[in-house]
């Protein structure tokens, strides 16, 4: 496995984040880990508690990249429905998981494992458990989709459960350059050193502070020798133009 060939895509999954009423924050999380995996996430969704949204969802990523992470929706209550989504995208029987079951079983006092705490037990036939360190309800593996928890502590204790069994190429490395210039200032010679360096990904991100403009520029890359040296190349050019460049990560 190549690492242009190891991709990710993120698939959200829940109304609340839809609303604006709850705000995500295990994209951002799973964006920086996976690149320090060598995993490149190249897609992120998010989707409503719909059947017929998630199953599409899931397999048009599914058949895409080389891994699929899916947050949301796996708890007790009626709308969580992910893994009767995605036992439905593979075409595989919704069972009551044993091993899953006896984690519950393990964790809940006689008489609090309920039918609604019981669905979390519920996984595709053969899907394979995530561990779930801290409230044990798993999550789950199928093929190349992962099933974790929406919250974020959760989903965080399942990913790091589950990253070192993931293979991925080499990390990827991010430098970032600030400077107190207009976006349209840098653009036509931006557009320069990206031609140049076709290996290195090179993303502008304009802001206003205090009513003056500025621009951070964001490169990344596995090759640090091609890096270090596109950001020397765009730290030239913010003096050309008048500004010293500020290296913020």
């Amino acid at each position: 496995m190549t690492e242009a060939h190891v991709t990710a895509a993120v698939l959200v999954i829940g109304n609340e984040i839809l609303s604006g009423r709850t705000k995500d924050a295990n994209l951002p999380y799973l964006g920086e880990r996976l690149a320090e995996l060598g995993i490149r996430l190249a897609e992120a969704r998010v989707v409503p508690d719909l059947e017929a949204e998630i199953v599409a969802a899931v397999d048009a990523l599914r058949a895409r990249y080389t891994y699929v992470f899916t947050t949301g929706g796996i708890g007790p209550t009626h709308d969580d429905i992910t893994a009767e989504c995605v036992a439905a995208a593979f075409g595989r029987p919704l069972i009551r998981n044993p091993e899953a079951l006896a984690l519950l079983q393990a964790h809940y006092a006689p008489g609090d494992l309920n039918e609604a705490r019981l669905r979390m037990a519920n996984t595709p036939e053969g899907a394979s458990l995530i561990e779930n360190p801290i409230s044990h309800a798993p999550g789950f593996r199928i093929e190349n989709v992962h099933v974790l928890a929406g919250v974020p502590a959760v989903m965080r204790a399942m990913f790091e459960g589950l990253a070192p069994g993931l293979t991925g190429g080499p990390p990827l490395r991010s430098r970032t350059l600030t400077s107190k210039l207009p976006e349209g200032a840098l653009a036509a010679g931006l557009g320069a050193v990206q031609e140049r360096y076709p290996e290195v990904d090179i993303g502008s991100y304009p802001s206003f502070r205090d009513g003056r403009p500025s621009v951070a520029v964001v490169l990344r890359a596995t090759d640090e020798p091609r890096l270090a040296a596109a950001a020397e190349e765009v730290g030239a050019l913010i003096r050309d133009l008048g500004a010293e460049p500020r290296e913020t990560g």
